[in-house]
């Protein structure tokens, strides 16, 4: 698979990863040994690059990559975590004592000495501002806790004034079909700076699949039935923040533009990694036949111009108005 330079830390990661907060909580149970088998197909489909987080699970998926690493020492997989959502959203939280707390928990869950790539999840927005945080971000570095640090954000601004800071690495943000507005500024400033970008919720919470109808039902524990308007966190990781309704009809019609030989979820995760600037796309799975058909989106053939367009005339026809202007 073909691999790109992860901002400043000038590690190559392949271009599509495999994010695992399903593995860990909030999209039903996956049993420990499907999760292991996801994590394997992945690599065996030549995946390189691991994202999760502190809070999936409370370290649950940290735990199974962990334990991953030490049957497969061979994978050659960089893992980035996240710190920061296991504690009140108040920027106070956010010091030196607790960033040493925190990464250690992480390296106990992960097994390692050093963790690859530690990024602030989603904080409050000043915490972007504060010298301070990222002080103790460097200082994490000097301690060798951590190889690099980066940030996961909710909007473009946040992005914004993350790719300004010099020791930021790459930032994690909501990218797909259904969210363009990354394209217009975020992008073009992480590549002018050298930042990577690691794009996530690519699908859409699954809605690019084009396999969801009124119909469909999803388990009390699974964030797309309890967050839809935002009730446990950021309304606009669930679905996009697009409305449910409005996210079937422009995926129904999503799934007109799919080039022969492609799924749905690969045309999407294709258009992704075709945007100048991404360093890695992030897909979920549940089960090892995703984790396959994730990973050979990488080889399919660029979108042809004609579908790009087509694409973002879906975009303002059905999706602009709801998203645009809020992240």
């Amino acid at each position: 698979m073909e691999q790109r330079v992860l901002g400043r830390t000038g590690r190559e990661v392949s271009v599509v990863g495999l994010g695992t907060w399903q593995l860990g909580a909030d999209w039903g149970q996956v049993r420990e040994e499907d999760a292991l088998a996801v994590l394997d197909a992945a690599v065996e489909s030549g995946v390189t690059f691991f994202d999760t987080a502190d809070v999936y699970g409370d370290g649950r998926s940290e735990r199974l990559i962990g334990r991953f690493l030490r049957e497969r020492g061979d994978a050659g997989v960089f893992v980035a975590t996240k710190m920061g959502r296991r504690v009140d959203q108040v920027p106070e939280n956010y010091t030196l004592d607790n960033f040493r707390a925190w990464t250690d928990r992480s390296r106990a869950n992960l097994g390692v000495d050093t963790l690859d790539l530690v990024q602030l999840h989603c904080p409050p927005t000043p915490v972007y501002s504060s010298d301070e945080v990222f002080d103790a971000l460097d200082t994490l570095v000097a301690e060798e806790r951590i190889a690099a640090y980066a940030v996961s954000v909710e909007t473009c601004a946040e992005a914004l004034t993350a790719i300004a800071r010099p020791g930021v690495a790459s930032v994690q943000i909501i990218l797909n079909p259904f969210r363009l507005k990354p394209l217009q500024e975020v992008l073009p400033a992480a590549a002018e700076a050298g930042v990577g970008i690691i794009a996530r919720v690519p699908l859409a919470s699954g809605l690019l699949t084009g396999r969801y109808t009124r119909e469909t039902v999803f388990s009390p524990d699974d964030h797309r039935s309890f967050n839809r308007h935002g009730e446990a966190f950021d309304q606009g990781e669930t679905f996009s923040g697009v409305d449910y309704e409005t996210g079937l009809q422009a995926a129904a019609e999503f799934v007109e533009l799919v080039p022969e030989g492609a799924t749905p979820a690969q045309t999407a995760l294709r258009w992704v990694v075709q945007q100048p600037g991404v360093t890695s796309v992030i897909p979920g799975a549940r089960n090892p036949e995703q984790a396959r058909a994730n990973a050979a989106a990488a080889a399919l053939p660029p979108l042809s111009k004609e579908t790009l367009a087509a694409i973002e005339d879906l975009y303002d026809r059905r999706i602009r108005a709801q998203v645009h202007h809020r992240w």
